[in-house]
Protein backbone atom coordinates (compact mmCIF):
# COMPACT_ATOMS: atom_id res chain seq x y z
CA UNK A 1 0.00 0.00 0.00
CA UNK A 2 1.40 3.46 -0.75
CA UNK A 3 0.80 5.88 1.93
CA UNK A 4 1.58 9.87 0.51
CA UNK A 5 1.63 12.98 2.73
CA UNK A 6 1.36 15.86 0.27
CA UNK A 7 3.08 19.28 1.68
CA UNK A 8 0.58 21.21 3.82
CA UNK A 9 -1.23 24.68 1.53
CA UNK A 10 -2.82 26.28 4.03
CA UNK A 11 -1.95 30.03 4.51
CA UNK A 12 0.58 29.48 7.46
CA UNK A 13 0.68 26.61 7.78
CA UNK A 14 4.13 25.52 8.93
CA UNK A 15 3.74 22.22 10.14
CA UNK A 16 4.08 18.66 8.30
CA UNK A 17 1.99 16.01 8.54
CA UNK A 18 4.69 13.32 8.59
CA UNK A 19 8.25 13.94 9.81
CA UNK A 20 11.14 11.82 8.84
CA UNK A 21 11.35 9.04 12.17
CA UNK A 22 7.40 8.64 11.25
CA UNK A 23 8.03 7.53 7.53
CA UNK A 24 11.26 5.11 8.82
CA UNK A 25 7.73 3.25 11.10
CA UNK A 26 5.68 3.39 8.76
CA UNK A 27 8.00 1.82 5.96
CA UNK A 28 9.45 -1.01 9.14
CA UNK A 29 5.50 -2.03 8.85
CA UNK A 30 5.63 -2.74 5.15
CA UNK A 31 4.05 0.33 3.83
CA UNK A 32 5.55 2.42 0.59
CA UNK A 33 5.60 6.08 1.81
CA UNK A 34 5.86 8.80 -0.46
CA UNK A 35 5.78 12.18 0.23
CA UNK A 36 5.60 15.46 -1.61
CA UNK A 37 8.69 17.46 -2.19
CA UNK A 38 9.52 20.06 0.50
CA UNK A 39 7.14 18.49 2.72
CA UNK A 40 9.26 19.27 5.77
CA UNK A 41 10.88 22.42 4.71
CA UNK A 42 9.09 24.72 6.57
CA UNK A 43 9.49 22.93 9.69
CA UNK A 44 13.12 21.92 9.17
CA UNK A 45 12.79 19.18 8.16
CA UNK A 46 15.02 18.16 4.39
CA UNK A 47 14.22 15.78 2.08
CA UNK A 48 17.01 13.53 2.02
CA UNK A 49 15.78 12.90 6.02
CA UNK A 50 13.15 11.56 4.44
CA UNK A 51 14.93 9.67 1.77
CA UNK A 52 16.98 8.11 4.01
CA UNK A 53 14.40 6.85 6.32
CA UNK A 54 13.22 4.99 3.08
CA UNK A 55 10.91 7.50 1.90
CA UNK A 56 10.37 8.29 -1.57
CA UNK A 57 9.62 12.34 -2.86
CA UNK A 58 7.27 13.47 -5.51
CA UNK A 59 7.27 16.74 -6.96
CA UNK A 60 3.31 16.31 -8.70
CA UNK A 61 1.19 16.49 -6.34
CA UNK A 62 -1.23 15.49 -8.49
CA UNK A 63 0.07 12.32 -9.39
CA UNK A 64 0.92 11.59 -5.63
CA UNK A 65 -2.57 11.93 -4.62
CA UNK A 66 -3.96 9.95 -7.32
CA UNK A 67 -1.59 7.14 -6.38
CA UNK A 68 -2.07 7.29 -2.72
CA UNK A 69 -3.78 4.33 -0.89
CA UNK A 70 -3.36 6.55 2.72
CA UNK A 71 -3.32 10.40 2.16
CA UNK A 72 -1.72 11.65 5.85
CA UNK A 73 -2.32 15.90 6.03
CA UNK A 74 -2.51 18.13 8.82
CA UNK A 75 -5.22 20.06 7.48
CA UNK A 76 -8.31 19.19 5.62
CA UNK A 77 -8.39 19.03 1.49
CA UNK A 78 -9.54 20.92 -0.66
CA UNK A 79 -12.60 20.26 -2.59
CA UNK A 80 -10.85 20.16 -5.81
CA UNK A 81 -8.02 17.40 -4.24
CA UNK A 82 -11.14 15.07 -3.51
CA UNK A 83 -11.73 14.13 -6.65
CA UNK A 84 -8.03 13.29 -7.13
CA UNK A 85 -8.03 10.52 -4.66
CA UNK A 86 -8.59 6.87 -5.24
CA UNK A 87 -12.25 5.65 -4.19
CA UNK A 88 -12.02 3.94 -0.32
CA UNK A 89 -8.61 5.60 -0.11
CA UNK A 90 -8.00 6.65 3.80
CA UNK A 91 -7.66 10.03 4.24
CA UNK A 92 -6.42 11.29 7.72
CA UNK A 93 -6.34 14.89 9.12
CA UNK A 94 -8.18 17.27 10.77
CA UNK A 95 -11.03 17.84 9.43
CA UNK A 96 -13.86 20.25 11.37
CA UNK A 97 -16.43 17.94 10.61
CA UNK A 98 -18.74 19.70 12.84
CA UNK A 99 -18.66 22.79 10.92
CA UNK A 100 -17.74 21.31 6.78
CA UNK A 101 -20.80 20.23 6.17
CA UNK A 102 -20.20 20.09 2.41
CA UNK A 103 -16.52 18.63 2.98
CA UNK A 104 -18.05 15.72 4.66
CA UNK A 105 -20.70 15.13 1.81
CA UNK A 106 -17.96 15.51 -0.59
CA UNK A 107 -15.45 13.04 1.42
CA UNK A 108 -18.80 10.53 1.36
CA UNK A 109 -19.84 10.91 -2.21
CA UNK A 110 -15.79 9.89 -3.57
CA UNK A 111 -16.22 7.30 -1.30
CA UNK A 112 -13.04 8.01 0.83
CA UNK A 113 -12.68 6.26 4.22
CA UNK A 114 -12.04 9.85 6.24
CA UNK A 115 -10.61 9.89 9.74
CA UNK A 116 -10.87 13.21 11.46
CA UNK A 117 -8.35 13.75 14.12
CA UNK A 118 -10.32 15.90 16.05
CA UNK A 119 -12.32 12.91 16.44
CA UNK A 120 -10.19 10.54 18.34
CA UNK A 121 -12.09 9.74 21.28
CA UNK A 122 -10.22 10.76 24.79
CA UNK A 123 -9.83 7.51 26.13
CA UNK A 124 -6.64 5.65 27.90
CA UNK A 125 -6.02 3.88 24.58
CA UNK A 126 -6.04 6.58 22.45
CA UNK A 127 -3.87 8.76 24.11
CA UNK A 128 -1.19 8.28 21.93
CA UNK A 129 -3.29 8.94 19.09
CA UNK A 130 -4.68 12.13 20.29
CA UNK A 131 -3.39 14.93 18.22
CA UNK A 132 -5.79 17.67 19.68
CA UNK A 133 -4.41 17.25 23.18
CA UNK A 134 -0.79 17.23 21.39
CA UNK A 135 -1.10 19.92 19.40
CA UNK A 136 -3.25 22.04 22.27
CA UNK A 137 -0.23 21.29 25.07
CA UNK A 138 1.96 23.67 22.34
CA UNK A 139 -0.33 26.11 22.06
CA UNK A 140 -0.63 26.25 25.65
CA UNK A 141 3.09 26.99 26.09
CA UNK A 142 3.50 29.50 23.13
CA UNK A 143 0.34 31.25 24.88
CA UNK A 144 2.78 32.15 28.20
CA UNK A 145 5.53 32.88 25.44
CA UNK A 146 3.92 35.10 23.46
CA UNK A 147 2.45 36.69 27.02
CA UNK A 148 6.07 37.29 27.97
CA UNK A 149 6.87 39.05 24.54
CA UNK A 150 4.23 41.65 24.66
CA UNK A 151 4.14 42.38 28.94
CA UNK A 152 6.08 45.22 29.25
CA UNK A 153 7.82 43.66 32.92
CA UNK A 154 9.11 40.39 33.29
CA UNK A 155 8.09 37.28 34.82
CA UNK A 156 10.29 36.18 37.70
CA UNK A 157 10.37 38.05 40.77
CA UNK A 158 14.20 39.86 41.20
CA UNK A 159 15.89 40.84 44.12
CA UNK A 160 18.64 43.91 42.79
CA UNK A 161 20.77 46.37 44.24
CA UNK A 162 17.80 48.60 42.78
CA UNK A 163 15.19 46.79 44.37
CA UNK A 164 12.75 44.31 44.45
CA UNK A 165 10.91 43.35 41.31
CA UNK A 166 7.54 41.76 42.27
CA UNK A 167 6.56 38.13 39.53
CA UNK A 168 4.13 39.25 37.52
CA UNK A 169 0.49 37.86 37.96
CA UNK A 170 -0.68 35.62 35.40
CA UNK A 171 -4.60 34.55 35.61
CA UNK A 172 -5.19 31.64 33.17
CA UNK A 173 -8.99 30.55 32.29
CA UNK A 174 -9.65 27.01 31.42
CA UNK A 175 -7.44 24.21 32.89
CA UNK A 176 -7.65 22.12 29.82
CA UNK A 177 -4.82 20.24 28.45
CA UNK A 178 -3.56 24.01 26.88
CA UNK A 179 -4.57 25.75 30.34
CA UNK A 180 -2.49 23.30 32.01
CA UNK A 181 0.59 23.78 30.09
CA UNK A 182 0.17 27.14 30.21
CA UNK A 183 0.18 27.65 33.84
CA UNK A 184 3.31 25.00 34.11
CA UNK A 185 5.05 27.44 31.57
CA UNK A 186 4.52 30.43 33.26
CA UNK A 187 5.63 29.03 36.62
CA UNK A 188 9.02 27.87 34.99
CA UNK A 189 9.08 31.55 34.33
CA UNK A 190 8.34 32.48 37.80
CA UNK A 191 5.16 34.04 37.47
CA UNK A 192 2.60 34.39 40.10
CA UNK A 193 -0.46 31.76 38.83
CA UNK A 194 -3.66 31.71 40.02
CA UNK A 195 -6.79 29.42 37.54
CA UNK A 196 -10.31 29.24 36.88
CA UNK A 197 -12.03 26.17 35.51
CA UNK A 198 -15.70 25.37 35.80
CA UNK A 199 -14.69 22.29 36.45
CA UNK A 200 -13.76 21.75 40.33
CA UNK A 201 -12.45 18.51 39.84
CA UNK A 202 -9.31 20.09 37.84
CA UNK A 203 -8.65 21.94 40.79
CA UNK A 204 -6.03 19.46 42.33
CA UNK A 205 -4.29 19.82 38.77
CA UNK A 206 -3.38 23.13 38.78
CA UNK A 207 -2.33 23.06 42.24
CA UNK A 208 0.10 20.30 41.36
CA UNK A 209 1.83 22.76 39.07
CA UNK A 210 1.91 25.52 41.50
CA UNK A 211 -0.81 27.46 40.33
CA UNK A 212 -3.64 28.76 43.39
CA UNK A 213 -7.19 27.35 41.89
CA UNK A 214 -9.31 30.73 42.28
CA UNK A 215 -13.09 29.47 43.43
CA UNK A 216 -16.35 30.53 41.76
CA UNK A 217 -19.41 29.26 43.38
CA UNK A 218 -21.21 28.62 40.03
CA UNK A 219 -23.92 25.77 41.52
CA UNK A 220 -23.69 21.92 39.73
CA UNK A 221 -21.47 21.94 36.95
CA UNK A 222 -19.17 18.18 35.81
CA UNK A 223 -17.86 17.50 32.36
CA UNK A 224 -18.81 15.40 29.18
CA UNK A 225 -17.67 12.21 28.57
CA UNK A 226 -14.80 13.32 26.52
CA UNK A 227 -13.38 15.80 29.15
CA UNK A 228 -15.14 19.29 27.87
CA UNK A 229 -16.67 21.62 30.71
CA UNK A 230 -20.35 21.68 29.76
CA UNK A 231 -21.88 24.80 28.94
CA UNK A 232 -22.95 27.33 31.53
CA UNK A 233 -26.11 28.68 31.61
CA UNK A 234 -26.79 32.54 31.38
CA UNK A 235 -26.84 33.26 35.26
CA UNK A 236 -23.76 30.99 35.78
CA UNK A 237 -21.91 32.62 32.81
CA UNK A 238 -22.74 36.16 35.16
CA UNK A 239 -21.49 34.95 38.26
CA UNK A 240 -18.41 33.16 36.66
CA UNK A 241 -17.78 36.83 34.82
CA UNK A 242 -17.43 39.20 38.11
CA UNK A 243 -15.42 36.33 39.82
CA UNK A 244 -13.06 36.17 37.17
CA UNK A 245 -13.26 40.17 36.63
CA UNK A 246 -11.91 40.66 40.01
CA UNK A 247 -8.93 38.27 39.36
CA UNK A 248 -8.38 40.21 36.28
CA UNK A 249 -8.28 43.71 37.78
CA UNK A 250 -5.50 42.09 39.64
CA UNK A 251 -3.39 40.49 36.89
CA UNK A 252 -0.90 41.41 34.43
CA UNK A 253 -1.83 38.79 31.64
CA UNK A 254 -4.65 36.59 31.18
CA UNK A 255 -4.74 33.71 29.52
CA UNK A 256 -8.30 32.05 28.22
CA UNK A 257 -7.83 28.72 26.75
CA UNK A 258 -12.19 28.01 27.19
CA UNK A 259 -13.72 25.56 23.76
CA UNK A 260 -16.70 23.84 23.51
CA UNK A 261 -15.88 20.99 21.42
CA UNK A 262 -17.96 21.42 17.83
CA UNK A 263 -19.46 24.67 18.69
CA UNK A 264 -18.08 28.59 18.67
CA UNK A 265 -16.08 29.46 22.03
CA UNK A 266 -17.98 30.96 24.87
CA UNK A 267 -17.62 34.58 25.39
CA UNK A 268 -16.28 35.13 28.66
CA UNK A 269 -14.21 38.40 28.73
CA UNK A 270 -16.57 41.37 27.90
CA UNK A 271 -15.06 44.80 27.18
CA UNK A 272 -15.66 46.12 30.97
CA UNK A 273 -13.06 43.19 32.30
CA UNK A 274 -10.71 44.49 29.93
CA UNK A 275 -10.92 47.70 31.00
CA UNK A 276 -10.64 46.79 35.02
CA UNK A 277 -7.19 45.26 33.32
CA UNK A 278 -4.58 48.06 34.38
CA UNK A 279 -2.92 49.12 31.58
CA UNK A 280 -0.49 47.52 29.64
CA UNK A 281 -1.34 44.30 30.77
CA UNK A 282 -1.71 41.40 27.90
CA UNK A 283 -4.82 38.76 27.39
CA UNK A 284 -4.24 35.69 24.76
CA UNK A 285 -7.17 34.64 23.75
CA UNK A 286 -6.09 31.05 22.42
CA UNK A 287 -9.86 30.44 20.91
CA UNK A 288 -10.02 33.52 19.01
CA UNK A 289 -10.19 30.58 15.90
CA UNK A 290 -13.23 29.46 16.59
CA UNK A 291 -15.18 32.88 17.94
CA UNK A 292 -12.80 33.70 20.89
CA UNK A 293 -13.39 33.84 24.23
CA UNK A 294 -12.83 37.65 24.49
CA UNK A 295 -14.61 40.39 23.16
CA UNK A 296 -12.95 42.42 20.30
CA UNK A 297 -10.13 39.62 19.68
CA UNK A 298 -9.83 39.45 15.86
CA UNK A 299 -8.06 36.44 14.07
CA UNK A 300 -4.41 36.98 13.45
CA UNK A 301 -4.32 40.33 14.90
CA UNK A 302 -3.18 42.10 18.26
CA UNK A 303 -5.76 44.64 19.32
CA UNK A 304 -5.66 47.64 21.92
CA UNK A 305 -8.58 48.17 24.32
CA UNK A 306 -8.13 50.64 27.19
CA UNK A 307 -4.42 50.22 27.06
CA UNK A 308 -4.74 46.64 27.19
CA UNK A 309 -2.91 43.99 24.73
CA UNK A 310 -5.70 41.53 23.15
CA UNK A 311 -3.37 38.75 21.25
CA UNK A 312 -5.76 36.49 19.04
CA UNK A 313 -3.28 34.80 17.06
CA UNK A 314 -4.17 31.82 15.30
CA UNK A 315 -2.74 28.12 14.68
CA UNK A 316 -0.37 28.57 18.05
CA UNK A 317 1.16 24.73 17.71
CA UNK A 318 2.64 26.06 14.10
CA UNK A 319 5.00 28.68 16.22
CA UNK A 320 6.96 25.67 17.66
CA UNK A 321 6.11 23.83 13.80
CA UNK A 322 9.04 21.15 14.31
CA UNK A 323 7.58 20.01 17.65
CA UNK A 324 4.19 20.60 16.24
CA UNK A 325 5.16 18.20 13.52
CA UNK A 326 6.88 15.72 15.17
CA UNK A 327 3.75 15.12 17.82
CA UNK A 328 1.81 15.10 14.88
CA UNK A 329 3.26 12.62 13.15
CA UNK A 330 3.69 10.50 16.22
CA UNK A 331 -0.34 10.37 16.75
CA UNK A 332 -1.33 9.65 13.12
CA UNK A 333 1.78 6.33 13.03
CA UNK A 334 0.69 5.38 16.63
CA UNK A 335 -3.45 5.49 14.81
CA UNK A 336 -2.28 3.50 11.58
CA UNK A 337 0.05 1.35 13.75
CA UNK A 338 -2.64 -0.20 15.78
CA UNK A 339 -4.72 -1.10 12.90
CA UNK A 340 -2.20 -2.39 10.67
CA UNK A 341 -2.47 -5.89 9.67
CA UNK A 342 0.96 -7.92 9.36
CA UNK A 343 -0.43 -10.15 7.67
CA UNK A 344 -2.70 -8.85 5.16
CA UNK A 345 -0.26 -5.63 4.61
CA UNK A 346 -3.35 -4.17 5.17
CA UNK A 347 -5.17 -1.51 6.82
CA UNK A 348 -8.24 -3.02 9.02
CA UNK A 349 -10.55 -0.31 9.91
CA UNK A 350 -12.91 -2.54 12.24
CA UNK A 351 -16.02 -0.51 12.38
CA UNK A 352 -16.80 -2.32 15.74
CA UNK A 353 -13.73 -0.63 17.43
CA UNK A 354 -14.39 1.97 19.56
CA UNK A 355 -11.47 4.40 18.01
CA UNK A 356 -13.03 3.90 14.97
CA UNK A 357 -16.07 4.20 15.56
CA UNK A 358 -15.14 7.36 16.63
CA UNK A 359 -12.88 9.24 14.27
CA UNK A 360 -14.13 7.21 11.14
CA UNK A 361 -16.27 9.92 9.47
CA UNK A 362 -17.38 8.58 5.80
CA UNK A 363 -16.94 4.98 4.53
CA UNK A 364 -18.34 3.19 1.34
CA UNK A 365 -19.97 6.38 0.04
CA UNK A 366 -21.65 7.17 3.56
CA UNK A 367 -21.55 9.27 6.51
CA UNK A 368 -21.03 6.42 9.18
CA UNK A 369 -20.23 8.51 12.43
CA UNK A 370 -23.30 8.64 14.12
CA UNK A 371 -22.30 11.94 15.81
CA UNK A 372 -21.56 13.77 12.84
CA UNK A 373 -24.61 12.02 10.83
CA UNK A 374 -27.05 13.75 13.31
CA UNK A 375 -25.65 16.93 13.06
CA UNK A 376 -25.25 17.20 9.43
CA UNK A 377 -28.81 15.49 9.36
CA UNK A 378 -28.60 12.34 7.02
Amino acid sequence: MLLAAPKETWPGERRAPLVPNGAKKLVALGLEVCVEAGIGSTSGFADDEYRDAGARTESDRKALLAAADIVVRVRKPEPEEIATLKSDCVHVSFLDPFNEKALVRGLAEARIRAISMEMIPRTTRAQKMDALSSQANLAGYVTVILAAEHLPKIFPMMMTPAGTISPARVFVIGAGVAGLQAIATAKRLGARVDAFDTRPVVAEQVQSLGGKFLEIDLGEMGQTEQGYAQELTPEQLELQRQGMKRAMAQSDVVITTAQLFGRPAPRIVTNDMVEAMRPGSVIVDMAVESGGNVEGSRVDEIVEVAGVQIIGLGNLPARVCRNASEMYSANVVNLLGDYWDEETKQLNLDAEDEIVRGCLITRDGEIVNETIKSVIGE
